[in-house]
């Protein structure tokens, strides 16, 4: 919502200055999101006189103009306007001025060898307008030497403030005037005195056929028409205020309803009668039916849609946007206006369908206040007297629009107890009277009383314009943000004495370890959107969840994976020059039975860069993704010793360069590997990307033991190391033989490893030579070798199981 100051004073007496007025509305909840002075880019420009013009010398388009500044001697100008002459009034531009068009630093220069001393400016070089046909011309009685933004009311700031949904009321630069006024910045002024200076309305003839034939969509219809106007372009003072808060100026009748909407928080709309056929009504669209809006695009209806139609066609879509067979034009005499309420519900549900924004769907589906619509009326028809003329019918009302403004019991003691600040309860009546509330006060008898000792509490009734408050917390808002949330005392939370018992849960103390563990291991920490688009679901399986109304189709699918998130993340770092992506994301996947918490890791680029011991650069392998698994997985507490690798990981990973990690055939805890290349390819990736998806919540919990563990005793003798080279088939995973050495004898065996993997000359074609590190450790007393060689018997004996013989 934007609104310039001079325009916010027309609603609010006040001596207050612009960071008093910004200060006040942060304080009392209507955030100030930016406040620009359009007059303080134009401050180095004057209006000047054009005194001579001589053609240039050099240049048949180009004139020599001497100019008054009002700074004493004349300026010599080089100008090429086919406007330029003598005795002209217009905007000149001094050295050092920056013209706000192109950037440009104005500067003494010479153009076709005639030294120019600043330049007379357009209205597009100015930003004013779209006109650079010509200089601007400026009437001859405008004062020369007078800064351009003085002298053209420019030098006005505009505010612009995030509304929250919640606050309908506003919508329109008169609320946001109340509310200051309530805030203690001044007085609002009564709206009779705001339009005083409008003509008064002599109602002649009857009022315009409408009606309402939709009481849901459209509760109230009312019009009038005025005859004989003379439309064309808005007075200057409207087209500057619109143009200040973003509004393009279209014509007298259009801007009218603009500045009723932005200042009243009133949306209108003004139909030319020559091209209605019959009466107006509002109702439901029927099947097929389609409309021409005034964004020149058209849209088909439903049955579920408001509409306002003659006999032949429809003509707006109620509340959101006219249509353009209807809209004013130069030539338009006579004009309906309507004013009329909408549903916020039915308002929210055509324009999501519908995919249309407005500004009038912006105010219809918060809500606007139901009982303005004759003022409203009123105040528009007035202006269309006053800038296009012409002669007003009586008013048509057609419906009744709805009664809002809840009658509530309050008691002000609520104020401390939900808000934290205790005032007293006369200061809270005033606080609500100036927002707009009626405030009785009622004895314990719920009687009316005076505001004394004897008083038990308040009935409150909210006024028309708030349909947001329902309850006592709503009026405890309203007097505490009034009275300033800066106020409310900061106060700690009790706190029972002594040590604080630990709150983290099993599930958060992992989070906390298997994040320090991936940071650790030179891993950075990513956090991307919970929802992708659907053609990114689909490249890694599709989603199970679909937002039927999404507010981007790029945000569609409930993420079944979080790789196509973290594909997308390391994507923009590459073109961005990062030559190595190292990501991770601890979030949640969501699949047809529920959500999972998942830890993906992704490896792109570079693995290590080339230099003279390993030549060019190395990318990221699967082993690279398998050592992620295993350490993470670590640290998540899962029993890495007993994990097996199995199979492949599925249709989003490269086939043979990718597994699982589980415990037996049905646990899976992890998938790792390369990343499928079409995948790559999809997410603009250029390169192997390796990955690993961690399943967090498929480890399984480890068995209570107590809250004391069995003190560390190391123990008294050595271990003893001894090495078996088994020659295996090379289908044989080597995890596999590892682990059926590890458990040929686990009271005796504490570690086994692969230290060497061996093919070629000696070893048989479909062969593979694995060589194996074996642990033993003694227990009260040393190995004989007998104890030995029975401990070898039983790993080569268990290595056989799986086709192992040991190598000669």
């Amino acid at each position: 919502m934007k609104f310039t100051l001079s325009w916010l004073k027309e609603h609010l007496d006040t001596d207050a200055d612009l960071t008093a007025i910004v200060d006040g509305l942060n304080r009392i909840g209507h955030e100030v999101e930016g406040v620009e002075n359009p007059g303080a880019a134009l401050a180095a420009f004057k209006v000047a006189r054009v005194l001579t013009a001589e053609r240039h010398p050099q240049a048949d388009k180009l004139q020599v103009l001497t100019v008054d500044a009002g700074d004493g001697e004349p300026l010599q100008i080089v100008c090429g306007a086919p406007n330029a002459r003598a005795g002209l009034v217009g905007v000149l531009g001094l050295p050092g001025a920056t013209v706000p068009a192109n950037g440009m630093v104005l500067k003494v220069a010479a153009v076709r060898g005639v030294d120019s001393n600043g330049m007379m400016c357009s209205s597009r070089e100015l930003e004013l307008g779209d006109d650079h046909d010509g200089i601007i011309e400026l009437p001859e009685d405008a004062p020369v030497g007078t800064p351009y933004p003085d002298y053209a009311g420019l030098d006005d700031p505009v505010i612009d403030v995030s509304i929250t949904p919640n606050r309908q009321d506003c919508m329109g630069v008169r609320g946001i005037a109340r509310d200051l006024a309530a805030a203690g910045l001044g007085t609002l002024k009564p709206l009779d005195a705001v339009v005083a200076g409008l003509p008064a309305i002599d109602p002649q003839g009857d009022g315009p056929n409408v009606r309402t034939n939709d009481s849901e969509g459209c509760p109230a219809f009312y019009a009038q028409s005025v005859r004989g106007v003379r439309n064309g372009p808005s007075p200057d003072w409207l087209q500057r205020r619109l143009k200040a808060v973003g509004q393009k100026p279209i014509s007298a009748l259009v801007d009218i309803t603009n500045f009723v909407m932005l200042g009243l928080g009133r949306p209108l709309h003004v139909y030319d009668m020559a091209t209605l056929k019959g009466g107006l009504v509002a109702r439901r669209a029927k099947a097929g039916e389609a409309v021409l809006a005034l964004n020149g695009k058209s849209y088909a209806l439903d049955e579920s849609m408001t509409v306002i139609a003659d006999d032949a066609a429809v003509h707006d879509i109620g509340g959101i946007m006219g249509g353009e067979d209807s809209g004013c034009s130069d030539t338009t005499t006579d004009v309906l206006i309507e004013c009329a309420y909408f549903d916020p519900a039915h308002i929210a549900r055509t324009g999501q369908k519908l995919m249309l924004t407005s500004d009038a769907r912006t105010r219809f589906e918060r809500g606007v206040d139901p009982e303005f619509l004759d003022d409203g009326l009123a105040i528009a028809t007035r202006l269309v007297l006053a800038l296009c003329g012409g002669t007003a019918s009586n008013v048509t009302r057609a419906g009744k629009p709805p009664r809002v403004g809840a009658i509530l019991g309050y008691d002000p003691t609520l104020a401390e107890a939900l808000g934290g600040l205790a005032i007293p309860a006369e200061r809270q009546r005033d606080i609500l009277e100036s927002l707009g509330f009626t405030v009785q006060p009622l004895d314990a008898n719920g009687d009316p009383c005076e505001l004394d000792d004897a008083c038990d509490g308040f009935r409150v009734t909210a006024p028309s314009w708030r349909r947001d408050v329902d309850g006592p917390a709503d009026l405890v808002e309203e007097v505490i943000r009034i009275e300033g949330i800066d106020k409310v005392p900061s106060t700690p939370l009790p706190r029972t004495p002594g040590v604080a018992k630990p709150t983290a849960t099993p599930e958060q103390k992992m989070e906390r370890r298997i994040r320090r563990t991936a940071a650790a291991r030179g891993l950075n920490e990513a956090v991307t959107w919970s929802f992708i688009a659907q053609d990114e679901a689909n490249a890694v399986g599709g989603g199970a969840w679909t937002l039927a109304n999404p507010i981007s189709e790029d945000l569609k699918v409930m993420r079944p994976s979080l790789l196509p998130g973290l594909m997308m993340a390391a994507a923009r770092n590459v073109k961005r020059g990062a030559t190595s992506v190292r990501l991770f994301e601890l979030g949640r996947r969501y699949l047809g039975d529920g959500e999972r918490l998942t830890l993906t890791v992704l490896l792109a680029g570079e693995r290590s860069p080339r230099g003279w011991a390993n030549g060019k650069a190395q990318p990221f392998g699967a082993f690279d993704a398998k050592g992620e698994a295993l350490a993470l997985l670590e640290a998540a507490g899962a029993p890495v010793g007993n994990l097996q690798v199995m199979g492949e990981a599925g249709a989003a990973w490269h086939p043979g360069q990718s597994a699982t990690l589980r415990l037996g055939p049905k646990m899976v805890l992890a998938a790792f590997g390369m990343v499928h290349p079409s995948l790559t390819k999809r997410f603009d990736l250029e390169g192997p990307v390796a990955a690993v998806d961690l399943f967090l919540d498929a480890i399984p919990a480890k068995r209570a033991t107590g809250f004391a563990r069995a003190p560390y005793t190391p123990p008294a003798l050595q271990p003893v190391t001894r090495d078996f080279a088994f020659i295996v088939p090379t289908s044989l995973a080597a995890g596999d033989l590892v682990r059926a050495v590890k458990g040929a004898d686990k009271a005796v065996i504490t570690d086994a490893r692969l230290f060497d993997l061996f093919t070629g000359a000696g070893v048989e074609e479909g062969k593979k030579s694995l060589a194996v590190e074996v642990t033993l450790q003694p227990g009260e007393k040393s190995f004989t070798d007998a104890e030995i060689k029975a401990v070898a018997d039983k790993i080569v004996a268990a290595a056989a199981k799986l086709g192992a013989s040991l190598r000669g």
